[in-house]
C-alpha cells in the first residue's frame, strides 16, 4: 500500500464515523415525514439545503420535484453520479411501538428511500472532506417517484444525466442481514410496467342479463386468461410476472355495469421478454372480451426496462464493499422480478446498482419491504455511506 493510500485509509474511517450520527437522524426525520410520488417537496428542500450549505451547486425543481447537486474535485475527470429515490408508499405503518414512526396517516416509507436519501447525502459530506483525494466532478440526484417508475425519465430529459460518466445507486435490502453487500454484474432487477385494461359491455338490469353485455363476466374471463401468458407462453427459466393489482367496476348489486377497469403490471428480467408480455396482455384481453361480447382497450402505463450494473463497474463496487464489511460479507444477488427506473440512468452511462443489507432477523421475522411492518436496521446505513464512498473515490480517481 502506497503512502498515499494507507494515508487515506483512516481519514474515510474518520470522516464516516463523524457523519454517521447526522445520517442516522436525517433518516429519521424523512421517516416520520414520508411524501408520496411526485409530492416529495419537504424532502426536496431537506436534501437541496444541506447540499448548498456543503458548497454544491444545486438544481432544484427537475422533472418535478427532483435536485441535482454538483460538486467538482481537486482537478479534471469524470462526473460520477450517485442516484437516491425519495418517495414512500400509501402504506398505513403499523403500530407496534417502535421508535420512529410515520407521522402521516396513510403514507410510510416502506422500502427504505428515507435511508437512501440519508446515504447519499451522508457520501456527499464525506466526498466533500476528501475533495482533495478525487478529481472530476460528483452529482448527487434525488429522484421523485420512483414508485411509479415516474421520475426518472422526466428529470433525464430536464437534463440530469447530461455529461455523467458513471453512475451508482444503492437500495437498502432487508432480505440481506445488515451488514452484508451484494454486488450484481449484469441484471439485477427486471423491468416494471404498469398497464390499465378497460372491458366495455353494455350496462342493464342485474335481473334481465339477457339484455345487456355483462362486462364483469367478461372482466373475470380476461383475468383468468392473463395468467396463462406466464404459466403456459413463457419459459419456466425466463422469470416474468403478470400481476392484477386492482380490478373495479359496477355501482349496485342489481345493476349490470357498462364497463370495468383492471390494472396491472408486468415484470421481465430480459427487454425482448417486456416487449412480447406487454404485447400478449393486450392480445389475449381484447380476444378473450370479444368472444364474450365485450370490447376491451389496453392502455401502457408508465415503466422501466431491466435494471442493468456494467461488469467494470460492479468490480470496483465489490471491491469497496470488501474493504467496507469484508469480502466474504459480500455476495452477488440473483437477479428478481421487482423494478426500479434507475435503469433509465444505467441506459444512459455505465453504472451499479447494489445492494446493503438491512435486515435484523435478531428481532424476529424481517418484514417484506412494502409492507406495513417494514423497518430497517440502522446499522445498514453507514455500510452503506462507506461503500459509495470508497467506490466514488475508485470511480474519480
Amino acid at each position: 500500500m502506497s503512502d498515499a493510500a494507507s494515508g487515506l485509509e483512516p481519514r474515510i474511517g474518520a470522516e464516516v464515523e463523524r457523519v454517521r450520527d447526522e445520517v442516522v437522524s436525517v433518516r429519521r426525520d424523512l421517516h416520520r415525514h414520508p411524501e408520496l410520488s411526485h409530492e416529495e417537496r419537504r424532502t426536496a428542500d431537506l436534501a437541496a439545503s444541506r447540499c448548498d450549505a456543503a458548497g454544491f451547486d444545486v438544481r432544484t425543481g427537475l422533472g418535478g420535484t427532483g435536485v441535482v447537486a454538483d460538486l467538482d474535485g481537486s482537478g479534471e475527470g469524470p462526473t460520477l453520479m450517485i442516484r437516491a429515490d425519495m418517495d414512500a408508499l400509501p402504506v398505513q405503518e403499523r403500530d407496534d411501538g417502535r421508535a420512529v414512526r410515520s407521522e402521516v396517516d396513510g403514507v410510510m416509507h416502506a422500502c427504505g428511500h428515507d435511508g437512501h436519501v440519508a446515504m447519499a447525502l451522508g457520501a456527499g459530506a464525506v466526498l466533500t472532506a476528501l475533495r482533495d483525494r478525487w478529481s472530476g466532478r460528483l452529482r448527487l440526484c434525488f429522484q421523485p417517484a420512483e414508485e411509479r417508475a415516474e421520475g426518472a425519465v422526466p428529470m433525464i430529459d430536464a437534463g440530469a444525466a447530461e455529461g455523467v460518466d458513471r453512475v451508482l445507486g444503492i437500495h437498502l435490502w432487508t432480505p440481506l442481514q445488515a451488514g452484508h453487500v451484494a454486488v450484481t454484474p449484469g441484471v439485477l432487477f427486471g423491468s416494471a410496467d404498469s398497464f390499465t385494461i378497460t372491458v366495455r359491455g353494455r350496462g342493464g338490469h342485474g335481473g334481465m342479463p339477457h339484455s345487456a353485455i355483462d362486462p364483469v363476466v367478461a372482466a373475470a374471463q380476461v383475468i383468468l386468461a392473463l395468467q396463462t401468458i406466464v404459466s403456459r407462453e413463457t419459459s419456466p427459466f425466463s422469470p416474468a410476472v403478470v400481476t392484477l393489482g386492482k380490478v373495479s367496476g359496477g355501482s349496485a348489486f342489481n345493476v349490470i355495469a357498462d364497463s370495468v377497469l383492471i390494472e396491472g403490471t408486468v415484470r421481465a428480467l430480459e427487454q425482448s421478454e417486456r416487449e412480447r408480455l406487454l404485447t400478449r396482455v393486450g392480445e389475449v384481453a381484447r380476444d378473450v372480451a370479444r368472444a364474450e361480447r365485450a370490447e376491451a382497450v389496453f392502455e401502457r402505463g408508465s415503466g422501466c426496462p431491466p435494471v442493468v450494473s456494467d461488469a467494470a463497474v460492479a468490480r470496483t463496487v465489490h471491491a469497496a464493499a470488501a474493504a467496507t464489511v469484508g469480502d466474504d460479507r459480500v455476495h452477488t444477488a440473483s437477479p428478481i422480478t421487482v423494478g426500479d427506473d434507475v435503469a433509465c440512468f444505467l441506459e444512459r452511462a455505465p453504472g451499479c446498482y447494489f445492494l446493503v443489507g438491512a435486515g435484523h432477523p435478531e428481532r424476529g421475522p424481517v418484514a417484506p419491504h412494502h409492507s406495513a411492518d417494514f423497518d430497517i436496521d440502522e446499522a445498514s446505513l453507514p455500510v452503506g455511506v462507506e461503500t459509495l464512498v470508497r467506490a466514488s473515490l475508485a470511480l474519480l480517481g
